[in-house]
């Protein structure tokens, strides 16, 4: 007969390719009718809270995260799980606990790009400009390519006003290499709107609100858009 321990790892297992496979609803039931021996719950705690996250059931995803990161000793998972951290802090509104775990993996391991860009966004959500600009510019100089830098980076400039010209090339640049994205339509429409090219503006920020739904930003962006059409 199996031990609970042996029967744990065989449902971990199974999991974990249900996971990479990305049928996170699939690894999600094998977990949590998994039984564990106490040497594999953090194995078990780093596959729920990482399924959690990624199906948007973000205060579980929070219980099973924090706990690798205060008990796990395994550094490449800590790592991991301090960025799904700070994605779903970031998701909730909670922008400073989500630059609390970006700067935690700063500090265990050398700088990202992925790591900067989110300080960037981070930074931007608590409405320090000159920092979030500062941490894309480094995401750039590590990785000139991602194009979550040179959409933020670009969305930013729009929006604080400082050299448009450059926030536009940025834009552009991120919606050519994912041109699906709405977000990254949504910024290169809403430097247009800054640029006075409305007719471009109207265009993707309309495309991208139909994708976006009841974001924010996007709502905002299409009221001022219509707003400015409608004046005088």
């Amino acid at each position: 007969m199996k031990s609970a321990g042996s029967k744990g790892s065989t449902a971990i297992a199974h999991a974990t390719e249900r996971y990479a496979a990305g049928d996170y609803a699939a690894a999600l039931d094998i977990l949590v009718h998994a039984a564990v021996g106490e040497g594999e719950y953090l194995d078990l705690a780093y596959l729920l809270g990482l399924c959690y996250a990624r199906l948007e059931r973000f205060d579980e995803a929070l219980l099973y995260l924090e706990q690798v990161v205060t008990q796990g000793l395994d550094e490449a998972r800590i790592f991991q799980c301090r960025m799904a951290l700070a994605v779903v802090y970031s998701a909730t509104g909670r922008s400073k606990l989500a630059e609390y775990e970006l700067k935690k993996m700063v500090e265990a391991s050398p700088e990202t790009s992925q790591v900067c860009a989110a300080l960037g966004h981070a930074n931007w959500k608590q409405g320090r400009v000159t920092d979030s600009l500062a941490w894309y510019e480094k995401s750039l100089a590590l990785d000139p390519e991602n194009p979550t830098a040179l959409n933020g980076y670009g969305y930013v400039l729009a929006c604080s006003g400082r050299d448009l010209d450059k926030a536009l090339a940025c834009c552009r640049k991120a919606l050519d290499d994912d041109p699906g994205n709405p977000a990254y339509a949504d910024s290169i429409g809403w430097v247009y709107f800054k640029l006075g090219r409305m007719g471009e503006a109207g265009r993707y920020l309309h495309a991208a609100s139909e994708l976006l739904g009841d974001s924010d930003e996007s709502i905002e962006h299409v009221a001022a858009y219509e707003k400015a059409l409608n004046q005088p």
